[in-house]
């Protein structure tokens, strides 16, 4: 089954295209005193100071949006480790969800809804709720999940799907990336091995080469796993 992922809006497509010369404009507007880079290369939006792997680099930049999918399931199911036994590489990511709009504050009690498929690349579906979860930010606007790097699957790029609900009556959907040279090494361990890895996970989906540049996780090693810091730029 295919997903279907909305097209960026003009303002988003503007900033994305913006470049380094247009995110150190966009700055200006932020006065918090680091962020977390929210992509490889690329910096996103907070106002609080959230060590990452990749650095810091004060910015404000609006997450890029894209569709749910034929997977989402609306559980509200609050935890952070998600894996439920599933097996594969260990991954932590750590979310921080700002408003834009309001200088890049941290939103407090936002819910974050994160979905994924294990390592075969199967989504839990039915009765089934491994690899699904959700966390709720705190005064920082902050919340972690502990989960697997995802597998592949029907020819797109591996990614892990997020949903933001600040509220009842708003959400922002969009998914991360991940490194393609990365992938390729977490691909050659078990149990991914159990399957023959694609030699570009990543450059076979046109989702990816729209919104790669802005949605993929910068991993850093964490043991015997990764992790990564992103920071979510909402309306």
């Amino acid at each position: 089954m295919t997903e279907n992922g909305s097209s960026p809006t003009s303002r988003r497509a503007l900033l994305l295209a913006a470049g380094s010369a247009g995110v150190a404009a966009l700055t200006a507007a932020c006065s918090g005193p680091a962020a977390t880079r929210g992509a490889a290369g690329q910096p996103s939006a907070t106002s609080t100071a959230v060590p990452s792997p990749g650095g810091s680099t004060p910015a404000c930049v609006l997450a890029v949006k894209a569709g749910a999918g034929p997977y989402y399931l609306d559980l509200d199911r609050v935890r952070s480790d998600i894996t439920e036994g599933r097996e594969g590489v260990p991954f932590r990511l750590d979310l921080t969800v700002v408003r834009v709009s309001d200088g890049c504050r941290p939103v407090k009690d936002a819910a974050v809804d994160i979905w994924h498929a294990d390592a075969s690349g199967a989504y839990s579906t039915g009765g089934a709720t491994f690899l699904r979860g959700t966390q709720v930010t705190d005064g920082a606007g902050r919340g972690t999940f502990r989960t697997i790097v995802p597998g592949w699957y029907a020819g797109l790029a591996p990614h892990i799907h997020f949903k933001v609900r600040p509220d009842r009556r708003t959400e922002t959907i969009s998914q991360f990336f991940f490194p393609e040279d990365l992938l390729v090494q977490v691909y050659a361990r078990p149990p991914y091995t159990q399957r023959r890895a694609p030699a570009h996970p990543n450059a076979r989906d046109s989702r990816y080469r729209a919104a790669g540049a802005a949605m993929t996780l910068a991993l850093a090693p964490d043991g015997v796993g990764y992790r990564a810091a992103y920071t979510v730029g909402i309306d």
